[in-house]
């Protein structure tokens, strides 16, 4: 109990621990907080092999992305507080109809508390099926009057970032001529290149799925790879580096390898641990907030909400450039790190 009232990862209102022994499903649902309204974050589905407890590592996993939701969803605008889901195993081996139902079964009876959408791991079509089960669902398909695929806005949102990351250190608002490396093509890392490619920016691209960097190549011949995270971030003349797969990207050991000016990525919880922010800082690395320059997509999904549209959602993650400046302005002001005035500026709507 000390780690869910006590630690960093604290503070949460509700943690849920999910299991339907007939279909296999074994879930986490915390819910961080819920004063600025029901918790909304998604769904990640993830096999947690490399840890030496996956059930522990998916709790802890669950905590962090919930409270980061909360700060998300403060900074965003939205009138919802912050929750995330974790189904623990590997989507391709264990995913089934009856395994989704069963965890929708476990969202609906938290009584609209959460409202779940898709993460890492899970998609469209399944948030369909889970809303078989239960009606706080979002993240569905166009033909089940759904906002279809969030990583679209998401990945715009994280371009905006990148924007005002580019305003704050050379002036101007564009991405021309500079280059840009992005770790993960996967659901938002290739539209983040089509954005970028657009805007004029050399890409360098990786990821540990051979498949979707050739998705890339073959759609953008002009877009370069190379054979790891380590190589993209010693990459010379690199400007931007985007972390745009999971967690954890900037700790102890990449942070003194970077040779980018700036970090904008579309991951959640890029800092491996408190401290970090005052490392990227120390070494002159503009670090644009993980969970301000995201949030492209819980926009799209809690739009579909009201009914969706999409240039109206358009036109609220348009509004990720003006908030990341404003954090970039605060924290110059207060003498504190991005991460520092970000987050105090979520506190004091969270508050109010």
């Amino acid at each position: 109990m000390r780690t869910l009232f006590h630690s960093e990862r604290g503070g949460h209102e509700q943690v849920v621990l999910c299991q339907d022994r007939e279909s296999g499903l074994k879930a986490v649902i915390a819910l961080h907080s819920t004063a600025l309204g029901p918790a909304l974050g998604g769904t990640r589905f993830h096999a947690y092999d490399g840890s030496g407890n996956p059930e522990e590592a998916a709790v802890l996993d669950a905590l962090n992305l919930a409270r980061g939701m909360s700060y998300k969803n403060a900074l965003a605008g939205l009138d919802h507080g912050g929750g995330k889901a974790v189904i623990i195993g590997d989507p391709e081996l264990i995913k089934t109809e009856a395994l989704l139902r069963a965890y929708g079964r476990f969202v609906a009876s938290l009584g609209g508390r959460y409202v779940t959408a898709c993460d890492v791991g899970t998609y469209v079509q399944d948030m369909d099926v889970v809303a078989q089960e239960c009606r706080w669902t979002t993240g569905r398909s166009p033909e089940n009057g759904g906002a279809g695929d969030s990583s679209v806005l998401t990945a715009y949102g994280v371009f905006q970032g990148m924007r005002a990351s580019a305003q704050k250190l050379w002036g101007d608002p564009t991405l021309r001529d500079r280059t840009v490396g992005i770790a993960g093509v996967g659901k938002v890392g290739h539209h983040l290149v089509e954005h970028l490619l657009e805007d004029g920016a050399h890409v360098v691209v990786t990821d540990v799925r051979e498949a979707s960097v050739r998705r890339v190549l073959d759609a953008h011949p002009e877009v370069r790879a190379v054979d790891g995270t380590e190589a993209l971030i010693r990459t010379e003349g690199l400007d931007i580096y985007a972390p745009c797969a999971l967690g954890g990207a900037l700790n102890d050991e990449t942070v003194p390898a970077l040779t980018a000016r700036a970090v904008c990525g579309a991951a959640n919880n890029q800092l491996a641990h408190p401290g970090v922010e005052k490392d990227l800082a120390g070494r002159g690395i503009l670090y644009a907030p993980d969970y301000v320059v995201n949030s492209g997509g819980v926009i799209q999904v809690a739009d579909e909400l009201h009914g969706f549209d999409f240039a109206r959602a358009k036109a609220k993650a348009a509004k990720i450039f003006d908030t990341t400046v404003a954090i970039f302005e605060r924290a110059e002001a207060d003498g504190v790190p991005p991460v520092a005035a970000a987050d105090r500026l979520a506190e004091q709507r969270m508050a109010r």
